[in-house]
């Protein structure tokens, strides 16, 4: 496998991809450490100076270690980004590591780093950046790959966590968030399959749903994801044996997004 997740007892978490790029490390260290190279495939307008670097939006960073041609190690906000070349014959072995706080957004970062990476091979072989399609398929596919699981229990309670690919009001239609009503039944794709739902007690359309439960509460929020989509935030108390039945659920409603 050339990815892998590993999530640190401080709760941050280090993508790594790994990737062998038919070019010799001198040629790719330019490309990922000079700023008119970096500008055909690096997600932000890089600018450096001395060891500060400017990204054009979002927080600045540090270059942290640069070992020509073998390290180049940076922060950005307080996200840190390493760069590991190793000569492989006549090409180049590139280990890339991306460690953050946000573990819920890793497939996200996949994806983007994915595609980015793709784009830096491009660049190096003098070929056309072909333009980013639509990321939803990748993004999926990393969250198989990473393993990445999205309900959890504590107590008596059920969390559900889960970037999604498509923006709130996309995902709100989906769910017939505009049927809900306070006082009354929640649309049908705001419940898992032998969930029995009491009264909607709370609305906020294209952000936040809220119902009773015989033995609890469920509410469903949309918040601020990473990348493109939102991120659904789903807790469910009182009953702590249904999260397969939300597990499956969110996992279902995220696939059909993509269609």
């Amino acid at each position: 496998m050339n990815e892998t997740l590993t999530l640190h007892p401080d709760g941050r978490t280090t993508l790594r991809l790994q990737r062998r790029l038919p070019h010799p490390p001198g040629k790719v260290w330019r490309a990922i450490t000079r700023p008119e190279h970096m500008a055909a495939w690096f997600p932000a307008e890089v600018t450096i100076d001395g060891d500060r670097i400017a990204y054009g939006f979002g927080p600045d960073g540090r270059i942290t270690e640069n070992d020509p041609p073998h390290v180049f190690a940076h922060t950005w906000g307080e996200d840190e980004l390493r760069w590991e070349l190793h000569p492989d014959g006549d090409a180049t072995l590139l280990t890339f590591t991306h460690t953050f706080t946000d573990h819920h957004g890793a497939a996200s970062f996949a994806a983007g780093w994915h595609t980015c990476l793709m784009a830096m091979l491009a660049h190096l072989d003098e070929r056309p950046v072909s333009p980013p399609g639509d990321s939803a398929p990748l993004h999926e596919h990393y969250v198989a790959i990473l393993g990445l699981t999205c309900a959890t229990t504590d107590g008596d309670t059920v969390r559900v966590e889960r970037q999604l690919t498509r923006p709130a009001d996309h995902l709100w239609r989906r769910l017939d968030g505009e049927q809900a009503t306070p006082g009354g039944p929640p649309p049908a794709p705001f419940t898992p399959p032998a969930l029995a739902a009491g009264a909607v007690t709370r609305v906020e359309s294209g952000k936040l749903l809220e119902y009773d439960t015989p033995g609890g509460h469920v509410r469903w929020e949309l918040a601020a994801g990473t990348g493109h989509g939102a991120r659904l935030i789903i807790t469910h108390t009182g009953d702590p044996s249904a999260r397969d039945a939300w597990r499956v659920h969110v996992e279902k409603l995220a696939a059909a997004l993509i269609d």
